[in-house]
């Protein structure tokens, strides 16, 4: 095997399905459930998916929104007292099939909770009856060999939740002194303190 032409293999499989995700007015819609939130956004998923939705928490939280990641297996065993009303909840599942994930969705109505945005793929997701918007990530084809390790799809993931902080971002006005304020330490703390 031609170890860089496979890996090139990849990295293009994985650009094609960031390239192919099919933004419609969904995405809008989010952003404006988002925009809206009086309480903090709650991210969702398991596994890699899971992955992912902790970067996002941690990303809106640098820019300007609270945010809090809640893995569905633990929501089981308490934590999903962290749900409180005005609160909305961003689960991704690439199969929205997961059990984890519906268990938690469905009971979160428990603890006042009517703005879901579900981020998957597959067309017969349950997660799209239990959400209010959909950002459907598109058929992707993993380029795994076994066509079973998330890759591409966890890279459409990060790009989704990414688009949706910074265009949040963007819409709160945040600005370089608010960045400062949050990240009092590092390198990026320095930078947004600078003088421009």
């Amino acid at each position: 095997m031609d170890l860089l032409s496979r890996a090139r293999e990849i990295i293009d499989a994985e650009a094609d399905a960031l390239k192919t995700v099919p933004l419609d007015r969904n995405f809008i819609e989010a952003i404006t459930i988002l925009y809206q939130c009086k309480g903090k956004i709650i991210t969702t998923g398991m596994g890699k998916a899971g992955i992912i939705a902790h970067k996002m928490a941690s990303t809106l939280c640098s820019t300007g929104t609270p945010a809090s990641f809640l893995h569905p297996g633990e929501a089981a065993h308490g934590d999903l007292g962290l749900l409180a009303p005005g609160d909305v909840i961003v689960a991704f599942s690439t199969s929205g099939k997961t059990r984890e994930i519906i268990e938690m969705l469905e009971l979160a109505h428990h603890f006042g909770i009517d703005k879901i945005i579900g981020i998957t793929s597959h067309p017969d997701s349950a997660i799209r009856t239990l959400s209010n918007v959909v950002i459907n990530m598109g058929e992707i084809a993993e380029p795994c060999r076994l066509g079973l390790t998330p890759t591409a799809s966890t890279a459409a993931m990060l790009s989704l939740g990414d688009a949706l902080a910074l265009v949040l971002m963007e819409k709160k006005r945040f600005t370089r002194a608010d960045y400062g304020l949050r990240h009092h330490g590092g390198y990026l703390g320095q930078k947004a303190r600078e003088r421009q």
